[in-house]
């Protein structure tokens, strides 16, 4: 990456941190017409929230000064909002909680920012309201720590616009990724395109999976002939990757093509595609063709896998 994208990208992060922090307010004087600054009030919302914190865990929680966060908390203190107990196993540490009178001053603050919250969203429609939450969700998945997210998700049948996201987020995400041009998407949209034309319910079906109400990942298993069956477009948006989604995708595959009466699947990869192929040979797969080619606007190897039923 050049000086200038990186320059470019700093500048763009400024300037919407400049416009979230003036969108929510924290820079006023008492954030949300409290008495409390924005500091304040995450210590504030830690010790409601938890069961007798100690200083150490929410300094380390928020990544505050210890410094910082003693001077708060004995300011909490000389207003009757902190309780500090000593720890039965360790007399050095403290255990933290509001009194009552520190409940009673927490409520309105946490009370008005759940209805600031409410009043943004009801400003957008459901659908860009779904697109925020999204978009939040994926900045605090880069940001945050490495490991995923225990979120639930689900495998459903497509219901309707799904097929048209399946072939959408095939175009982006391979040209993202791989550099694939619109040859790919067009491949895309032929297969999807067949499958709702042409879908024997018996012997042919789709899988959804949803997490957090948005689609995350979807796999075809379709006919090829009476005895073979191809699976198709599996994929798993970079949010959901991680979670074993792929890998349970290709599971309902072979769980149905085997109650279907198939007694082979067989799939058509790329080299490249690399976590594809490895979920593909833990559940059995074998690699037993590969062929150079260019198509997609790139130079590929083809790969046909095979699975015995």
């Amino acid at each position: 990456m050049g000086v200038a994208a990186l320059e470019y990208r700093i500048a763009a992060v400024r300037r919407f941190n400049r416009f979230y922090t003036q969108k929510i307010g924290v820079l006023q004087e008492g954030l949300l017409e409290s008495p409390f600054s924005l500091a304040e009030a995450r210590v504030l919302y830690e010790l409601a929230r938890r069961d007798q914190p100690t200083a150490t865990e929410i300094a380390r929680d928020l990544s505050v000064d210890p410094g910082y966060l003693s001077r708060i908390l004995r300011g909490f203190q000389r207003r009757g909002l902190l309780r500090r107990e000593p720890m039965a196993s360790d007399a050095r540490q403290r255990r933290l909680s509001l009194t009552p009178t520190g409940r009673k001053a927490f409520a309105p603050l946490d009370t008005r920012s759940r209805e600031e919250i409410g009043r943004l969203l009801a400003s957008l429609p459901d659908p860009d309201q779904r697109r925020l939450v999204a978009a939040m969700a994926e900045v605090e998945r880069l940001l945050g720590p490495a490991s995923p997210s225990k979120v639930p998700y689900m495998l459903r049948p497509p219901a309707p616009g799904d097929i048209g996201w399946v072939i959408s987020r095939h175009g982006a995400l391979y040209a993202q990724e791989y550099g694939f041009d619109q040859d790919f998407e067009a491949l895309v949209a032929k297969i999807a395109a067949g499958f709702i034309t042409e879908c024997d319910p018996r012997r042919e079906r789709c899988w959804i999976a949803e997490r957090e109400d948005e689609p995350v990942g979807s796999v075809f298993l379709v006919t090829g002939s009476e005895a073979i069956a191809k699976l198709r477009l599996l994929l798993v948006e970079p949010s959901a990757r991680g979670l074993g989604i792929g890998a349970r995708l290709v599971a309902e595959c072979i769980r149905f093509a085997r109650h279907a009466g198939y007694r082979e699947i067989t799939l058509w990869t790329q080299s490249v595609l690399v976590a594809a192929r490895r979920i593909y040979q833990a559940a059995g797969f074998r690699l037993t063709r590969s062929e150079p080619h260019h198509s997609f606007g790139q130079d590929l190897v083809g790969e046909t896998w095979d699975l015995t039923l």
